[in-house]
C-alpha cells in the first residue's frame, strides 16, 4: 500500500521504517483502507481508525463489498470516482458521504485513492483521508 502510494504520488504514507510499518499503519492519525479486485470488490484493509468510524470489527469490515460503505444515491458518483482512478492511478481531494454500520452517515474530504499494484501487477485500490464530518 505505501509503496504503490509513494510511486503514485511521490509522497510518503507514512514516515516510519519497515519494521514498524504494519503497526504504524495500522494505529495512524487519518483513515486507510482497500479493497480487491473482484467484480463486487470486498474491503481486505482497515486501519484502527477506519474500523471506528465504520464502526465495524475487523470481520466485519474485511467482509463488507466496499459499495456498501456508500449510500445507494451515492454508490454511482463511487463507480465513477474508482473507474477514474483505474485509468489515471490515483487521484486527490475526494469527497463524498460513507455511512457506518449503525447508519451514521459521513461526509469525507480530501480524500486521496489510488491503485495498489505490485511489480506491475493491479491488485485493488486504496484509500486514506484525515478529514470527515458527521451528515446532519
Amino acid at each position: 500500500m505505501c509503496d504503490s502510494f509513494y510511486r503514485l504520488t511521490g509522497r510518503k504514507l507514512l514516515d516510519c521504517d519497515e519494521a514498524s510499518l504494519g503497526e504504524s499503519l495500522y494505529f495512524a492519525p487519518f483513515v486507510v483502507v482497500s479493497h480487491d479486485t473482484g467484480v463486487e470488490p470486498i474491503f481486505n484493509y482497515a486501519n484502527k481508525m477506519a474500523l471506528d468510524l465504520f464502526e465495524m470489527s475487523w470481520e466485519q469490515f474485511t467482509s463488507l463489498p466496499s459499495r456498501q460503505s456508500a449510500e445507494q444515491p451515492q454508490r454511482e458518483e463511487r463507480e465513477r470516482l474508482l473507474s477514474d482512478v483505474a485509468a489515471r492511478g490515483y487521484i486527490d481531494n475526494y469527497t463524498g458521504v460513507r455511512i457506518s454500520r449503525t447508519g451514521k452517515r459521513f461526509f469525507i474530504r480530501n480524500a486521496t485513492v489510488w491503485n495498489l499494484q505490485h511489480l506491475g501487477e493491479f491488485f485493488g485500490q486504496a484509500a486514506m483521508f484525515r478529514a470527515w464530518s458527521p451528515v446532519q
